[in-house]
């Protein structure tokens, strides 16, 4: 968000109130050790100057705005301090002024890049949500649709933060080329990039044809360049992801073998120790809500309050899931009348004023209290509590072949497409965001997805 001279100008200014602060804590509060000879900061003014140059200097010299990741900047600019610090210290030695106090500067050393580190966090964290919201974004056209064209969508989906909006795709593929990906329109045959880039904005083109492809690939590269588009070509040896090979080398020869993509067994160990937990304890909280419920849901319509059918889980290994009953008694039967009016693409069926759903049903589906049961079937091992949302037999056997690698872990009441508009997303684009959990599944992102998933739900977002 910022540009390269207004971060130089903010980091200047920490510079600045670093070593002010330092300054206050060393004479004023007497920070970790008490002060011998005082000195005012009038005398501290040339050891300023030369602690700014040298930032100045040791900036340059580590390249600390050529990089781009957070940590990367932050290991340049600790680097560059440590220099800084050297340097200055060297200056006091040398000169032999005893009024100047070294604890002092590595304070005013670390306070500095605490304050990088800070702008940094803020800046990246404001980019972040106005990337949401589509402002700052990039326009991506992705040159190939088969598995790695579907892995940079499916990330483009689960990580808007990034910063990029995919205008299309192109692909030689007649089925491909012409069959629209949830929001990503399809815009025909790879020679169609030529017009796109005359008649559309597109800041950047993302190549992900195969690597016999090696002459058209090319050429759209010079395309590219001779249009001033930006051009990144992934990877597609093998047609797997780059985190799931290893490169090693054999008496100087690179080799590459496929990684055991399966979890390791303490992070599965660890995933189900969670659901129990979780599970166990929401159940015991939620028990008076649920009983609550059930009897108001038994006093509007006659009928079970709880309602059960069978979902497919992991493998496609069917099970028998459980909720709060929403709609009155027979709602199965008439769902065949209905589909004419569904809402969402794809195999699933929804409708957003369901004549089935009774006044309580309404209620506990905007919130998601129906769903509370599914904590029993968590407990039980049939699901967990992160992970892609179960379908009917009747549903997944409509799925697309790729739209199939979502069911090789255990579904889940909450999951990256809860979090991310529910409802709102179109059958294909929450096919990428479980498809994308599946191959970047980590405890940290089912932590994640837990603690976001009760601000969506308080808010309903997407929930009908």
């Amino acid at each position: 968000m910022f540009r390269r001279f207004d971060l130089f100008l903010l980091d200047g200014l920490m510079v600045n109130l670093g070593f002010a602060l330092s300054y206050v804590l060393r004479y004023q509060v007497q920070f970790i050790a008490p002060v011998g000879e005082p000195a005012g900061m009038d005398d501290y003014v040339p050891i300023l100057i030369l602690f700014n140059i040298a930032y100045l200097l040791m900036f340059r010299v580590d390249g600390v705005y050529r990089r781009r990741g957070w940590l990367e900047q932050m290991a340049a600019i600790a680097n560059a301090t440590a220099k800084v610090v050297v340097v200055v210290w060297a200056v006091i030695f040398a000169t032999r002024p005893l009024i100047y106090s070294r604890l002092m500067i590595g304070q005013a050393a670390v306070l500095t890049v605490i304050g990088m580190g800070l702008v940094r966090l803020v800046e990246s964290a404001l980019a972040a949500q106005l990337r949401k919201r589509g402002i700052g974004v990039s326009n991506v056209l992705i040159v190939g649709a088969d598995e790695m064209g579907r892995s940079v969508m499916r990330t483009l989906v689960a990580r808007p933060e990034l910063g990029y909006r995919c205008i299309g795709f192109v692909d030689d593929h007649a089925e491909r080329g012409s069959t629209a990906i949830g929001r990503f329109p399809a815009l025909g045959p790879v020679y169609n990039t030529r017009d796109i880039l005359k008649t559309q904005r597109v800041d950047e083109v993302v190549i992900t044809l195969p690597w016999t492809e090696q002459q058209t690939i090319l050429d759209l590269v010079r395309l590219c360049h001779t249009r001033k588009v930006n051009v990144r070509v992934a990877p597609s040896l093998l047609q797997i992801n780059l985190s799931h090979i290893d490169v090693n080398a054999f008496g100087g020869i690179p080799l590459i073998s496929a990684k055991n993509v399966e979890a390791p067994v303490w992070q599965q160990i660890g995933k189900r120790l969670i659901d129990i937990v979780v599970s166990a304890f929401a159940l015991l909280l939620a028990s008076p809500i649920i009983l609550f419920f059930m009897l108001l849901i038994r006093l509007e319509s006659p009928g079970w309050p709880i309602y059960s059918h069978v979902r497919l889980g992991k493998n496609g290994k069917p099970f028998r899931l459980y909720k709060l009953r929403s709609m009155r008694t027979g709602a199965d039967e008439e769902k065949e009348q209905l589909l004419r009016a569904n809402e969402v693409d794809g195999p699933l069926f929804k409708m957003r004023d369901d004549p089935r759903k009774t006044r309580v049903g309404k209620f506990i589906r905007r919130f998601s209290i129906d769903e509370l049961l599914q904590f029993w079937n968590v407990l039980k091992g049939d699901m967990s509590v992160v992970g892609p949302r179960p379908h009917l037999p009747a549903e997944a056997e409509m799925y697309k072949d790729w739209q199939r690698e979502r069911q090789q872990v255990m579904p889940g009441i909450t999951g990256l497409s809860q979090i991310s508009g529910r409802s709102e997303l179109t059958f294909d684009e929450t096919c990428l965001l479980d498809v994308y959990y599946v191959e970047n599944w980590s405890l940290r992102m089912d932590l994640k997805i837990m603690l976001l998933t009760p601000a969506y739900l308080v808010s309903a977002r997407g929930a009908y």
